[in-house]
């Protein structure tokens, strides 16, 4: 009848204190009926831990496996489970740093890790964790804006735990973990921050998109130089290689020259010489008859044109006088004093030549 009575009392504590009615139930089927007899040998299951008292005082846990107790002396007063508990933690409201009401549930994950402090250091072990658990989640988002819950809820989760540990090391208790459910917020700045993050996505697009134009007009820019340089590179090429053949054609042309003059003047020394330079000089002068007129309108012609036998015989003579030594000597005065023009005269014509 005592016992009933107590137990009645005890519920209506824990109902003004706004404990859930199923943890009320089981708490007091764990600690009241439920707790074994004593009946001198004991099997105590894996995983729980038995506390004994002898004579209303403590005595002693009883270890996993078979013990021995002494009848009505000892008494078998808390049953206490090793496994890890968890709890669910109610939806709350709090404030954040920034004046945002949000309403926030999460999991509480736990373990008893000494039987003896967990039984007579606190009168209901969940529910003072749950409690808490409420407080200190309170007081961290207190802590925090808006935005920094969302963005650093991991840290928000461990803050929660080493408050929850500080707490309830008195209690025999340790808290494993804590995880956040759900974050509920206002339906208006829910919509606020749904443009908020609309307006981001937006600056994104736009600035990538500026980034992609600028990377696409510098590549343009990159091609087109690396064409011009490449075109002036074979501009080069080609002027250097075209120089060169030029130069390689006229040393080409020189040699094959000089070859001809020696050859020409091997042939001169020899016999009937002066008759194949004057037959040479009678074709060159007929071919440059042919080509009178051709290139100019104006033409200017010695005395005597048709009279091809005495213009041979007067560049054999000019021939003849400049393959003697004196003669020699007197054309080099002559063009040391006339650099640019040579004058030759015959008869009562004269030839102006460019040297």
């Amino acid at each position: 009848m005592l016992r009933s009575l107590m137990r009645g009392r005890a519920l209506l504590q824990h109902s003004r204190r706004g404990i859930p009615q199923v943890w009320i139930v089981a708490a007091q089927h764990r600690w009241a009926s439920s707790l074994p007899m004593n009946t001198v040998v004991l099997f105590v299951p894996q995983q729980e831990a038995w506390v004994v008292e002898r004579m209303g005082r403590f005595h002693k846990i009883l270890e996993p496996g078979l013990n021995f107790l002494i009848p009505i002396v000892d008494r078998i007063k808390y049953v206490q489970s090793l496994k890890e508990i968890v709890i669910d933690i109610p939806e709350q409201s709090a404030v954040s740093l920034d004046n945002v009401t949000l309403n926030i549930d999460g999991v509480l994950y736990l373990r008893i890790m000494d039987p003896y402090k967990s039984s007579y250091g606190v009168e209901d072990p969940e529910y003072a964790v749950t409690q808490l658990a409420q407080t200190t989640m309170r007081s961290e988002l207190g802590k925090l804006s808006l935005d920094s819950v969302f963005r650093e809820r991991e840290v928000l989760n461990m803050n929660m735990v080493t408050q929850i540990n500080q707490a309830a090391d008195t209690w025999g208790i340790r808290c494993l973990r804590y995880e956040i459910k759900d974050i509920h917020v206002p339906p208006k700045v829910k919509e606020a921050m749904q443009m908020q993050v609309e307006a981001e996505r937006k600056k994104r697009a736009t600035v990538l998109e500026s980034e992609g134009a600028r990377e696409a007009e510098i590549n343009i820019a990159e091609g087109k130089k690396q064409s011009r340089i490449l075109a002036s590179e074979a501009t080069k090429a080609e002027t250097i290689n075209q120089a060169a053949g030029e130069a390689n054609a006229v040393i080409v042309q020189a040699k094959a020259k000089a070859q001809s003059i020696n050859m020409l003047s091997e042939v001169l020394s020899q016999q009937c010489g002066s008759q194949a330079a004057s037959l040479s000089v009678a074709e060159q002068y007929v071919s440059a008859f042919n080509n009178l007129a051709k290139q100019s309108n104006t033409i200017l012609l010695p005395a005597n044109t048709g009279d091809v036998t005495s213009m041979v015989s007067q560049a054999m003579g000019i021939y003849s006088a400049l393959t003697k030594p004196e003669a020699m000597k007197e054309k080099l005065t002559m063009d040391a004093a006339y650099p640019n023009k040579s004058q030759l005269v015959s008869g009562n014509q004269i030839f102006h030549s460019e040297t």
